[in-house]
């Protein structure tokens, strides 16, 4: 079985060999069979198109791994992008390849690569997060786990929810992170702009057209403060409400393996008194 990855936007991303397997597929599973059923047109694809989607992954598993065992080529494309990329594909995959079959990965364009690679973040390291929770309540709390993070975060969002996602970025995330807010990526209004998250609210209420479309967030890392990265502060914070100042900073060396001196400063800092015991241990 082929993972195909499709355009996310414009049709040029589409690689030779992406057009050669789903040229070569007998069946072609996708996402939505509106969708796909337009990029058949323009490839004048003849294969097949079934709908495997979130809502019926495991029976349209069951039917892919059919089709393989009587000696059909397959292909496994989302709407837009990667499939099993937040996207449905992961449970298809892992049925193909449990059953005994090859799963061959043909790259393809990856929203949240894309908007990386034009986001102007500095940050080494990031974390794919894909699309926060629908609720308010759990959207916040999911940001608030995020928060310390000293990573870049991608989210990814879709128009109806992009003012409140960014309102609630705003309101649980450090004023001075730059957020970045990539739409439309690699379409006619592609949009990339990077600012302070204390402005972004403002911004896309500044035009509505810049609600439209769909979304890439990047999130530029936690801050560091005193030394110490955000997971040690972090870590140090939650022991200091719970345990005496000396022991809080032995178990944090511990956790995180960050310098001591560093912790006890960190909790000095915040107010904590210094005992004979910090010298001691």
């Amino acid at each position: 079985m082929y993972v195909v990855g499709t355009p996310i936007g414009h049709l040029g991303e589409l690689s030779a060999r992406a057009v050669a397997a789903l040229r070569a597929a007998d069946l072609i599973a996708c996402e939505d069979t509106r969708e796909t059923s337009r990029l058949a047109r323009h490839l004048g694809l003849r294969a097949p198109l079934i709908a495997v989607h979130e809502h019926n992954e495991r029976a349209g598993a069951a039917r892919l791994i059919a089709a393989l065992a009587a000696g059909r080529r397959v292909a496994l494309v989302s709407d837009a992008g990667t499939p099993a990329v937040s996207d449905p594909g992961a449970r298809v995959v892992r049925a193909v390849q449990d059953a005994g079959y090859r799963v061959v990965p043909v790259s393809g364009p990856s929203a949240a690569i894309v908007a990386l690679s034009a986001s102007g973040l500095l940050d080494a390291q990031f974390r794919f997060v894909g699309f926060l929770p629908v609720k308010a309540a759990a959207r916040r709390r999911a940001l608030d786990s995020l928060r310390d993070h000293d990573c870049a975060l991608v989210f990814y969002e879709a128009p109806h929810r992009i003012v409140e996602c960014v309102a609630d970025i705003a309101a649980v995330m450090q004023a001075e992170r730059e957020l970045v807010i990539a739409r439309e990526l690699t379409k006619l209004f592609e949009q990339i702009v990077r600012l302070p998250v204390a402005e972004a609210p403002a911004w896309l209420a500044a035009d509505a057209n810049r609600q439209r479309g769909e979304f890439v967030l990047l999130l530029a890392g936690a801050p560091q403060q005193d030394g110490l990265d955000a997971v040690a502060q972090r870590t140090l914070d939650v022991l200091l409400d719970e345990l005496p100042p000396s022991r809080a900073v032995k178990v944090a060396q511990h956790i995180t393996g960050a310098p001591r001196k560093l912790l006890y400063d960190y909790a000095m800092a915040h107010g904590v008194a210094a005992t004979q015991q910090d010298d001691t241990e």
